[in-house]
């Protein structure tokens, strides 16, 4: 297991200071180490910190030097950090900025849905694929790539190695198995102190996630409407709250619970409820545009859009995010939402989602709720299995 501090010093010697990604809990130490010790930019999404990190080599080059290629070790690289299911997002940049740009990056992508030595995926659902194509997408993109060595001397040598690389204008990305860097806390959050002022409650006295969706869950089932919630510790506390034939919960597709709800609604004519986290919007925020024009054009109004904001990746490690600078309720009203409200307590949220159960008028409906970071300990996971939520929930649909 590699003592990231140490690792982060190998990064230093070879020009590797300046950092960009999307937290993975398997590479949460790495990601601690670049926020608490580098310079460490929070992408909403992987093709963004693709961006990111190529705009960074761009501009790496000392003053007054004049390069004819990558090859000068006085010219340092941008590092970006992914899980491996967001290398679908990397995708567009990687294949049409970096290659045809010639743009050379440093690469870690995590190693989620590995198999164990029987051939099983002992990961969560959403990862079995990524697991077994990872290395196969990055071959494919003709980007070079290495297994991250647990010892150190050895993978200094890879860091060593992959230097070489980017010298040559190419990408190199490193696959990292659960368990390669032993754990360090996060010391710093580097916005806290440059927030907007969203809710003046204090942390103390903010609902928590499951108040929230305790709330959500009764209304949707007295009204029988359909409930979405998005991935990571939502999906996962909602179905602690009680498994339902209405509800869905993502595993994985992070930022797409909004989409996936508009889907529904334009297709049924029951109430949809989309239960969406501030780094998932982040990641999709364009989509507000969509649903919005939607639900107006087809007037739909058996659409909600509700925004639970713990402000922080809380499913993979509780680093922070851009969310204290964004006022959710006024793009969703920019972007054309029917109904944009904040509600500050679960009786607030309750009234709403009350008022939007007996709407009759199309637009879609936005409902910001800021809540306090952590979840229910110990938290559970869902016994059923995706499919079977899908075709669950296909039958509901189909009830009149």
């Amino acid at each position: 297991m590699l003592d990231v501090y140490a690792f982060g010093e190998i990064l230093e010697e070879c020009g590797f200071r300046d950092f960009s990604g999307v937290p993975c809990s398997y590479l949460s130490p790495l990601i601690n180490y670049a926020i608490n010790k580098r310079r460490f930019i929070m992408a909403n999404n992987e093709g963004e910190a693709i961006a990111i990190a190529s705009g960074i080599t761009l501009a790496s080059l000392e003053s007054n030097m004049v390069l004819d290629d990558f090859s000068d070790r006085r010219n340092t690289f941008g590092v970006v950090l992914m899980q491996n299911s967001g290398l679908s997002n990397a995708l567009s940049p990687l294949t049409s900025l970096n290659y045809p740009f010639s743009i050379p990056i440093l690469g870690f992508v995590s190693l989620r849905g590995e198999r164990d030595e029987s051939g099983n995926n002992t990961d969560e659902p959403q990862h079995e694929l990524l697991g077994v194509i990872t290395d196969k997408l990055l071959h494919t993109c003709e980007i070079e790539y290495m297994f991250l060595h647990a010892e150190l001397s050895q993978a200094r040598t890879q860091i060593h190695k992959a230097l070489e690389i980017l010298q040559t204008g190419k990408s190199c990305f490193f696959i990292v198995r659960d368990k390669t860097f032993a754990k360090i806390a996060l010391e710093v959050n580097p916005i806290q102190d440059l927030c907007i002022d969203k809710n003046t409650q204090s942390h103390e006295a903010l609902p928590s996630r499951i108040q929230a969706l305790e709330v959500i869950q009764r209304i949707a089932m007295d009204s029988q409407s359909v409930l979405l919630a998005t991935t990571g510790k939502c999906g996962r506390e909602l179905y602690e709250l009680g498994d339902r034939e209405n509800q869905l919960y993502m595993v994985g597709s992070m930022g797409c619970v909004g989409a996936l709800g508009l889907g529904i609604a334009l297709k049924s004519h029951k109430k949809v409820m989309a239960v969406d986290g501030d780094s998932a919007l982040l990641m999709r925020l364009g989509s507000l545009s969509t649903n919005a024009y939607y639900a107006k054009v087809r007037d739909a109004g058996n659409f909600c859009h509700i925004l639970l904001d713990n402000q922080s990746h809380d499913s993979t490690g509780g680093q922070f995010n851009l969310s204290p600078f964004v006022d959710f309720c006024a793009i969703a009203r920019a972007c054309g939402y029917e109904v944009s409200r904040s509600v500050n307590t679960c009786t607030e949220l309750n009234e709403v989602l009350d008022e939007f159960v007996h709407c009759k008028s199309g637009g879609a409906w936005f409902i910001y709720l800021r809540i306090a970071k952590g979840s229910k300990e110990p938290l559970g996971r869902p016994k059923i299995t995706p499919k079977e939520v899908a075709i669950r929930l296909q039958n509901f649909l189909a009830k009149v």
